[in-house]
């Protein structure tokens, strides 16, 4: 036994050092039938997914590109910008460099000059864009206004040619010339540039002078039809996370069950609330004359467009509901310290009154008269499903189950059309209003998520499913939320919280392509007039414009954005395209900001150069954005056989344009290493819980589609294809294949899925800990071999939001279903052969996929 080989990922180098296999991989039929090419593809995928987890970044340990050699510069030539410049030809893409200057990752990175050359590299032509991404280097906000071109808008960027004589700037996007306002005309030199013409700052945010929302609202909506216990903690956790908020923010308290109580914290007297029926439709002018707000909202309405109250105009109406926490904040704890379960009875063949419908709509119409415009977060704390008013998925009656994937398919869920109508109407109106919703569900039993999903998708909120309130899936997520900036972080950021509120995001292009639409936590923003030149006719997801309202929004947050190349002629060689992403925000501390990304790249003019196309090719960027318009497309109501094929055709077409063989001659197939581990990730997408529904509960399908659909290129790449580690006597722990054949009785892996992290345990090792050899001293490396996963493990939680389920299991045991689920099957039922765990499924293996997509790519 070796001492001390047991200290986690980070005691090792070998995480990518053993990459640089890859550029030399031979993908032959021989080599998948003896397991050999699949396997080091798939460890490649794993060794790259498990560094992620722990870095929140690719290739940020150790100094490792993603093929495991050391970086000799890759950008370098490009000076300390570390990005493209108009003319430049790079012989090796860096995608993370990229990331981490700039928040964003493109599918291709050296684009197709012509619609029909975009239409024969198959893979959409798009990018992930992280609005907050903490970014190294960046300066602080700059306090003053942006500067815009006045013809397109676009704002002044490191890619715009000044003329220092002239005191004019040329927008590289329509190439308009415009004059510096006077106070840049008379300092800005080639010496003395404003900070938006420096070449590294790519990215820039501005703190606006003219306008202040005021500090942020939250309202907690909470479902009193829970048992006593889950009731407290609930409570619990809600006065905890009091003193996380700041000081200055609002905060209401509404209450749920048969009935819908909106709590008045300013009469501290006398417990007071107002009391809605559950089993009415309000709307929102009842709620707001209900509430005495009607006269509030008037006053809204009068007030310019787009012009957010400031504080000091909230009237006394809505001061009666919405305080300030350190004015209230005794009165809320008193409340919730009194709080009980709702007093209805209920049979025993019944399910509670619980009226959540009712209940978000009266939250909605609250927000709506006192702080339109505003940063604000609905929270609704759900334990079940909602029985009675618009909104119910079921009835009271237990006798009747709560649907299911197959109820919904042959449309025998009565109730889900009426709620979904009612929850996209609230979402629309939330969504006007800037207003976000969260949703966090704890129950064994379903509790409407599905249903309830549009509300938080559109509105940038964020959806926490786990199976009770004490929890620490619930508990510690629910904390996190809360989370502040570090100490390190910039005066203007520092003791903030980390998310933002009424955001949105503005896509502007050059002339040769336009945006085909965005797929994530966003909704379109309407505008008056005509749409905008660079919107495309081709609409993949939410089309139709070129900015998206993204509501809630925190460091995490990723929307992918699609492009359509609308050119028809040749370019000339060494022009470059532009993308520029403006993201509009409230930040924590109630100031208004805009951050400016303005991207420069290549376009490769020769329809035949592949292997300059092939060299920009991103596959995990490119995988998750087939993951979205997949999910996107399963969303709409798509059959899910039409998906696989549609996800198979691709992937059956890209290889047969990119990839070298003789035709007819599965043999002589070969995948360079730009696109050698995309049919692995399209193998375990086929496979996933995003595109397969059974075994899994609608709200469960909804969770998990969310989540997708909001996190980072990392984060999502981990939930696509899990990464797993094994942990021996033979040395530290080694990433491992997720594959059958990866289990072993003498050995621990460690799986993360993003949503759980395992620690399975194989049969010697749980005999070894069940008779307590850990316990002996003379057997201190068994220990360390125990901790090692647990402590890794727990590494993982730490850095997550929602917090995943932990879960411990033994080989042969039920919960060892977590992992054996994700396993790739090697060995079946069917097959019997070589070591490893029998999975008994119907499911082809990794290998058989690969032998069918060559056959296929290669025929003529």
């Amino acid at each position: 036994m070796q001492q001390g080989g047991y200290g986690g990922y980070d005691q090792q180098q070998g995480g990518y050092g053993q990459q640089q296999q890859y550029g030399q991989q031979q993908y032959d039929q021989q080599q998948y039938a003896q397991q050999g090419g699949y396997d080091q593809q798939q460890q490649y995928g794993q060794q790259q997914q498990q560094q992620g987890a722990y870095d929140q970044q690719y290739g940020q340990q150790g100094g490792y590109d993603q093929y495991g050699q050391q970086q000799q510069g890759g950008y370098d030539q490009y000076g300390q910008q570390g990005g493209y410049q108009p003319g430049m030809q790079p012989q090796e893409w860096d995608f993370h460099a990229m990331e981490a200057k700039d928040g964003v990752r493109f599918s291709w990175n050296s684009w197709p000059c012509t619609k029909l050359e975009q239409t024969r590299c198959v893979m959409p032509t798009g990018c992930l864009y992280q609005p907050l991404k903490p970014i190294d280097g960046m300066p602080p906000a700059v306090e003053y206004d942006p500067i815009h071109c006045k013809a397109c808008a676009a704002v002044l960027n490191p890619f715009c040619q000044v003329d220092f004589v002239s005191k004019l700037w040329v927008c590289p996007f329509c190439v308009t010339r415009n004059h510096f306002p006077p106070h840049y005309a008379e300092n800005i030199t080639q010496e003395n540039l404003p900070a938006e013409l420096i070449p590294q700052y790519t990215t820039l945010e501005y703190e606006l002078q003219n306008r202040q929302a005021g500090p942020p609202v939250f309202v907690f909506c909470i479902d009193t039809c829970v048992p006593e216990e889950e009731l407290e903690e609930l409570k619990d956790s809600i006065q905890q996370t009091l003193n996380q908020l700041p000081p200055d923010a609002l905060i209401g308290l509404v209450t749920f069950g048969t009935m819908v109580h909106v709590h008045e914290l300013g009469f501290p007297e006398v417990p007071k609330s107002h009391v809605f029926r559950g089993n009415k439709d309000f709307t929102a002018q009842q709620v707001y004359d209900m509430l005495g707000l009607a006269a509030t909202r008037k006053q809204q309405q009068q007030q310019m467009p787009g012009q957010p109250q400031q504080p000091q105009q909230q009237t006394s109406n809505s001061a009666r509901f919405l305080l300030p926490v350190f004015e209230c904040g005794f009165t809320l704890e008193s409340i919730l310290e009194d709080l009980q379960r709702d007093p209805w009875p209920v049979a025993a063949d019944q399910r509670p009154q619980r009226c959540t419908g009712v209940a978000m709509s009266v939250c909605v119409g609250l927000l709506e008269a006192t702080f339109r415009g505003q940063g604000a977060r609905i929270m609704m704390f759900v334990g079940g499903p909602p029985t009675v008013g618009p909104g119910a998925i079921v009835s009271r009656d237990r006798k009747e189950d709560i649907r299911s994937h197959t109820d919904l398919q042959k449309d025998k869920a009565p109730l889900t059309k009426k709620a979904l109508v009612h929850y996209n109407d609230l979402a629309a109106r939330c969504v006007a209003s800037s207003h976000v919703v969260d949703i966090f569900a704890c129950s064994l039993d379903q509790s409407g998520v599905m249903e309830m999903a549009a509300c938080v998708q559109k509105t940038g909120g964020v959806i926490v499913l786990a199976d009770s309130f004490g929890q620490s899936v619930f508990r510690e997520s629910f904390r996190r939320m809360f989370s502040k900036f570090s100490d390190e972080a910039a005066d203007c950021d520092k003791d903030q919280l980390t998310m933002a509120f009424a955001a949105s995001v503005e896509v502007l292009t050059s002339r040769e392509f336009k945006v085909a639409g965005a797929i994530g936590p966003c909704a379109p923003l309407k505008r008056q007039g005509a749409a905008p030149k660079n919107v495309s006719e081709v609409e993949i997801g939410v089309g139709g414009t070129n900015a998206w309202s993204m509501g809630g929004i925190d460091p995490n947050t990723t929307v992918a954005i699609y492009f359509d190349i609308s050119n028809q002629t040749p370019l000339a060689p060494g022009k470059a395209r532009y993308i520029q992403l403006i993201t509009r925000y409230q930040h924590a501390s109630g100031r208004y900001r805009t951050r400016v990304t303005t991207i420069c790249g290549p376009w490769t003019v020769d329809p035949n150069d592949t292997a300059t196309l092939g060299r920009g090719f991103d596959q995990e960027a490119a995988a998750v954005l087939l993951a979205r318009i997949a999910v996107h497309r399963s969303d709409q109501g798509e059959e899910q056989l039409d998906i696989m094929r549609w996800i198979d055709r691709s992937l059956i077409r890209l290889a047969a344009r990119f990839a070298d063989y003789r035709k007819d001659d599965p043999s002589s197939f070969r995948l360079s290493p730009e696109f050698a581990i995309f049919p692995q990730f399209m193998f375990h997408l086929r496979r996933s819980q995003f595109l397969t529904v059974f075994g899994y509960s609608p709200d469960e399908s909804a969770y998990y589609r969310h989540c997708l659909l909001r996190e980072s290129t990392t984060n999502s790449l981990v939930m696509i294809q899990p990464s797993l580690l094994s942990y021996s006597f033979n040395g530290p722990p080694v990433p491992a294949l997720l594959d059958a054949a990866s289990v072993r009785s003498d050995t621990i892996l460690l799986l993360d899925s993003f949503f759980y992290v395992v620690v399975f345990h194989g049969d010697t090792i749980a005999a070894w800990r069940d008779q307590k050899f850990h316990e002996d001293p003379a057997h201190e490396n068994f220990k360390n071999l125990l901790e090692a996963p647990q402590a890794d493990a727990q590494l993982i939680m730490d850095s997550r939001f929602p917090v995943p389920r932990y879960v411990v299991c033994d080989q042969h045991k039920s919960q060892s279903r977590f992992l054996m689920a994700k396993l790739n099957p090697s060995v079946t039922h069917n097959s019997m052969d070589g070591q490893g765990e029998v999975i008994f499924t119907d499911d082809v293996s990794l290998k058989v996929f690969m032998e069918h997509l060559m056959n296929l790519a290669v025929k003529s």
